[in-house]
C-alpha cells in the first residue's frame, strides 16, 4: 500500500552516527513511515591506512537506499534552510554528535525526538552506558525524549528499564539498549503519527548525574582502588577506551577479570594465575594482551614474561 494514504505515515529525518543508532534506523525504514533523509557525521580517517571511512549509520543508509547528508555543522543559515526544505514531520536523533540549533529543533512538524541510553535525569551526556556500569548501577534503560536546547533536558515521552548484572559489559548493554531503543522509537513515532502522542513527563534535577565523555586515561588502572571497582572498570571500558596498566615496561591491555580471594600490596602479583592485589581485595586477570601480541590468559602471560609472583604492576 502507498505509505502516503496511511493515517500513521510520517516523513522522518533520521540523525545518528555510531552502531548504537543503526537498529532504530532499520526499524523505521521497515515501517509505514518514510525515512526521507539521514544525517550523520562526515567520513573520517580510520585504520592503519587512515582511509576515509563512513559511519555505521551512513553505511546502513546506503544499504537501505536512503539519501545521506553529513554537514560539519548545523549552525549556519544555509544548513538550517536545507534541513527545513525537507518538510519533515519529525526528526529522530540517536548519538548524532552535532548540536541541533533552535531552528533545526523547530523545523519538523512534531519537532525532534532523541533516543537516550539512560533513565534520565541520571546520566545525561555522552557516555551513559559506560558510566552506569562503572558506578555500579543495577539498572539503566532507554528514554525517548522530546528535544529542547538543553543537554538531555527535554520532556520524556517513553522510558523502559534494562537490568545491569555483575556480568553485564559495555558491549552487551550497548546491544540490548540499541534494540530496546529501536522498538520504543517505532512505537513512539507510530503513536505520534496516529495523533496519540504520549503524555510528556517533565524532567526534574533530582538525581541528575552527568556522563562525561570518555578518554584513554579513563582506562588506566589505579591498583589502589577496590577489586570490585577495577572489575567494573574492565567491564565498562572494554573495548573503548580499553583498560590497561604497565607490566614489564610495556602497556598491558586487560580484557576480562574477576574478583578473587586474596590480599596484598596494590598491584602485586599474588599467584601464577595472575591474581593481583588491590586497595581492598584482589582481582584475577583472565584475559590480557601484551603489546604486539594476541589476547591470552593470565597464566600464559606470566609464563612468557619476565615477571614473577611478588612483582608489582605499575
Amino acid at each position: 500500500m502507498d505509505k502516503s494514504v496511511r493515517s500513521s505515515y510520517l516523513r522522518v529525518v533520521y540523525m545518528g552516527t555510531p552502531d548504537f543508532a543503526v537498529p532504530a534506523l532499520k526499524m523505521l525504514a521497515d515501517s509505514d513511515h518514510d525515512v526521507i533523509c539521514v544525517y550523520t557525521q562526515p567520513p573520517r580517517p580510520a585504520g592503519r591506512g587512515q582511509k576515509l571511512s563512513k559511519s555505521a549509520v551512513h553505511k546502513a543508509a546506503d544499504d537501505l537506499g536512503i539519501p545521506v547528508k553529513h554537514p560539519t555543522s548545523l549552525k549556519k543559515e544555509d544548513a538550517q534552510k536545507e534541513f527545513s526544505t525537507l518538510n519533515a514531520d519529525i526528526a529522530v536523533v540517536a548519538a548524532y554528535g552535532l548540536i541541533l540549533p533552535k531552528a533545526v529543533l523547530e523545523a519538523p512538524k512534531f519537532g525532534c525526538i532523541n533516543i537516550h541510553a539512560s533513565l534520565l535525569p541520571r546520566w545525561r551526556g555522552a557516555a551513559p552506558i559506560q558510566r552506569a556500569i562503572l558506578a555500579g548501577d543495577t539498572e539503566t534503560g532507554i528514554c525517548i525524549m522530546q528535544m529542547d536546547q538543553g543537554l538531555d533536558t527535554g520532556d520524556i515521552l517513553a522510558r523502559q528499564t534494562v537490568a545491569i548484572t555483575d556480568k553485564t559489559t559495555a558491549q552487551t548493554l550497548h546491544d540490548a539498549l540499541a534494540e530496546t531503543g529501536a522498538k520504543m522509537t517505532k512505537e513512539t513515532v507510530d503513536k505520534i503519527g496516529n495523533g496519540k502522542k504520549p503524555e510528556a513527563e517533565a524532567q526534574t534535577e533530582d538525581g541528575m548525574t552527568y556522563a562525561k565523555m570518555l578518554s584513554r586515561e579513563d582506562g588506566k588502572i589505579d591498583w589502589r582502588a577496590s577489586a570490585s571497582h577495577i572489575e567494573r572498570q574492565i567491564r565498562a571500558l572494554t573495548p573503548w577506551p580499553g583498560v590497561w596498566c604497565m607490566a614489564d615496561g610495556q602497556r598491558l591491555k586487560i580484557h576480562a577479570a574477576e574478583v578473587a580471594k586474596g590480599s596484598g600490596q596494590p598491584g602485586m602479583i599474588l599467584n601464577k594465575d595472575m591474581t593481583v592485589g588491590c586497595g581492598s581485595g584482589a582481582i584475577k586477570l583472565t584475559s590480557v594482551q601484551p603489546e604486539g601480541k594476541k589476547p591470552m590468559d593470565g597464566l600464559s602471560f606470566l609464563n612468557g614474561s619476565k615477571l614473577n609472583v611478588g612483582d608489582v604492576l605499575s
